[in-house]
């Protein structure tokens, strides 16, 4: 990673790594954030599939609902905008379980995590470390890959976020989903979150929403909406170019070479050997 004044790009907040889009002030205020019994939280390690997500979830109300910027995202004034919403709330985050307010957990409110195999995420975040920039400048992949397994990247540890998480599995306002899934049989996925959030959605509906929210159609959508940046489900940038990529599953084969994937295995097998969804993880279509 380049060093001269690009480390001005991050900061770190209890150990974590964050953009300095992400202020110290709103980082520090979110612990006495008031969070309302009927938000929504979008659960994500970065580049994991949120902005797909939240684009199959606002289809399914009726009523208006207000996807918002990542709770993690922009300063302390951020927060006051998020308290004048008079809609319903679609919150987007990359925090972990321990840094979420303790609000959202004392209410009860519905989160959705959506976790993508950790191979595919390195390679996804690796090319939007080298697109964007907001954050630092990454010389190759052997560099990032380094980078990745240490957690020295932005949200940390791959691996602890998720264990953050899966920690509270068992707990009935989380729901934990795999964007593999989501890719193999999108509709059954949709049919599962409405049962989630307790809205009434006829099988021919989810049918026509799936229709027009597959990867290539939501990321058509939102190249077309790049005209206005001052609205992003991404706590990393403004360009939504960059929110969507390939969107496969198994494009980490085109990069880890063969030490890389046992160095990758090995450390994976001993950070998850607690883990029960360790094996939940799809590789390949």
């Amino acid at each position: 990673m380049s060093s001269s004044g690009e480390a001005e790009l991050l900061h770190t907040f209890k150990g974590i790594p964050f953009t300095t889009r992400s202020s110290p002030e709103l980082l520090k205020s979110l612990d006495t954030f008031d969070a309302r019994e009927d938000d929504v939280l979008l659960v994500s390690y970065p580049k994991s599939g949120t902005h797909w997500l939240a684009g199959v979830i606002t289809k399914l109300y009726d009523a208006q609902v207000t996807v918002t910027s990542p709770i993690e995202l922009g300063d302390i004034s951020q927060l006051e905008e998020l308290n004048k919403l008079s809609s319903k709330r679609i919150i987007p985050t990359h925090l972990d379980y321990n840094m979420l307010p303790p609000n959202f957990k004392n209410k009860k409110c519905k989160m959705i995590y959506i976790s993508r195999n950790p191979k595919d995420t390195a390679v996804s975040m690796f090319h939007y470390y080298r697109d964007n920039p907001n954050l630092p400048t990454v010389d190759s992949w052997t560099a990032f890959f380094d980078l990745f397994l240490k957690g020295n990247v932005v949200c940390g540890s791959w691996f602890d976020h998720f264990l953050s998480w899966e920690e509270h599995e068992d707990e009935k306002n989380i729901l934990f989903l795999f964007y593999e899934d989501m890719k193999k049989d999108l509709p059954k996925v949709v049919k599962e979150i409405t049962l989630f959030l307790n809205l009434n959605v006829s099988d021919a509906d989810i049918q026509d929403i799936c229709k027009k929210s597959s990867f290539s159609e939501m990321k058509n959508d939102t190249e077309k909406e790049n005209s206005d940046p001052s609205h992003t489900v991404c706590a990393l940038t403004s360009n939504r170019k960059l929110i969507f990529r390939k969107g496969t599953i198994g494009d980490w084969k085109n990069y880890f070479t063969p030490k890389q994937n046992i160095r990758f295995q090995e450390i994976f097998n001993e950070k998850m050997k607690l883990s029960k969804m360790a094996n939940s993880f799809i590789y390949e279509c």
